[in-house]
């Protein structure tokens, strides 16, 4: 996933709100989200050349969602990214003592963003920086680099969120990560790739034959528990997909 913006506000009647786009090569094999078999309560997507997801959600309140760090030339890492929200989201532990044990491991993965939360709390890690972080009441934005690291896409994604806050549903969120304007020139970050890749990643949207927004995911879950969940899929070129998915979800499910 190469683009989450979302609000956190913990007393709100509205506590979690996430848009994202998870950016993948459209021949690696993935499942669109719905719930998992071998893990009741548990909706996300699924990677299945490596395992793992890039988003989920239980009814319980558990979230966890990922995104890549851009560091071409790095290394490697020896383990799945994709494990990182999955372990999460199966177990029961704090997500500040998950984090804490994650940090100490997190050189056995390539490099990454991870949210992972309940009701309670919202915590972020950044592999590279290694300290896990509670996020206070805010609207943030993550992409490939650090938490609210000012890409244009970023910057455009957090305001168009921020601006809807007070009258939320799906559908303005999916058309929100519909948003395919690429940056200027002047306004491309320096990644490390060459200047038409950095061209073509440098909006919300992405389309191309190989490379592109796979799925568009809007998630709202109020303070009663109840959850709402859409999700759009898409092909090469930015083709819409067969698969949309709507979730209303009861406290008690």
């Amino acid at each position: 996933m190469c683009l989450i913006v979302f609000a956190w506000r913990p007393s709100h009647a509205v506590p979690l709100v996430v848009a994202a786009n998870r950016d993948e090569f459209h021949a690696r094999p993935t499942l669109p989200l719905a719930p998992w078999e071998d893990a009741p309560g548990l909706f996300a997507g699924r990677d299945l050349q490596a395992g793992g997801t890039w988003m989920g959600i239980t009814p319980a309140g558990r979230f966890a969602a990922l995104t890549n760090i851009r560091a071409p030339g790095e290394p490697l890492g020896s383990r799945s990214r994709g494990e990182l929200p999955e372990r999460y989201l199966r177990a029961d532990m704090p997500p500040e003592e998950y984090l804490d044990r994650l940090a100490a491991q997190r050189r056995e993965y390539s490099g990454f963003n991870l949210l992972v939360g309940d009701n309670r709390a919202l915590w972020h890690l950044n592999s590279h920086e290694g300290i896990p972080r509670r996020l206070t009441e805010g609207v943030y934005g993550l992409s490939n680099a650090s938490l609210d690291t000012p890409w244009p896409k970023l910057v455009r994604a957090r305001t168009m969120l921020s601006s809807h806050l007070e009258t939320l549903c799906t559908e303005t969120l999916l058309q929100l990560l519909a948003d395919d304007q690429q940056a200027t020139g002047h306004e491309l970050p320096n990644t490390g790739v060459a200047p038409e890749l950095e061209q073509l990643l440098s909006s919300v949207f992405i389309a191309s034959r190989d490379y592109g927004t796979r799925a568009s995911t809007a998630l709202i879950r109020r303070s009663d528990g109840s959850l709402e969940i859409r999700e759009r899929s898409f092909g090469p070129e930015g083709c819409l997909g067969d698969v949309q998915f709507l979730h209303p979800a009861t406290p008690d499910l």
